[in-house]
């Protein structure tokens, strides 16, 4: 058996690629779309990924409101440096709604309100300000 893929549904294609891809650091590595069923398949890689691993994003050309988000659970990235990953996210207008104050875990969310964990590769990284006294933002 072999893991390929998480799915999570998006409202808007451009919004969430900005997000995933020019924020997060993903990849799109391919695309479907499926004129006959009205939606779009987008999946995406994180870069220098052999697993194979995707996060398959589904945009239905239908209009739909998809609440919560947090009942999906969350999407987790492993990262080089969560300090340099949390500021690269807010310098791109994303709230860090769990903040690294460990060094080791923070929490972002999607456009879609997706939960996204990033957890520092290896050890934690020494406590590090602003991040040590910051607060949560909203719910993570």
């Amino acid at each position: 058996m072999r893991f390929l893929h998480t799915m999570v549904r998006i409202s808007d294609i451009d919004q969430s690629l900005d997000f995933y891809c020019n924020k997060l650091g993903l990849e799109e590595v391919r695309r479907h779309v499926v004129e006959a069923g009205r939606y779009t398949l987008i999946f995406l890689r994180a870069p220098g990924d052999s697993s194979g691993a995707e996060i398959e994003l589904t945009y239905n050309w239908d209009p739909e409101v998809y609440g919560g988000g947090r009942n999906f659970g969350h999407l987790a990235f492993e990262v080089d440096n969560i300090y340099e990953a949390c500021e690269r996210l807010q310098k791109g207008g994303v709230t860090i709604n769990r903040p690294p104050r460990d060094g080791r875990m923070a929490f972002v969310r999607s456009p879609d309100n997706i939960s996204i964990e990033l957890l520092q590769k290896g050890e934690p990284l020494p406590a590090q300000e602003p991040w040590a006294s910051m607060p949560n933002t909203g719910s993570w």
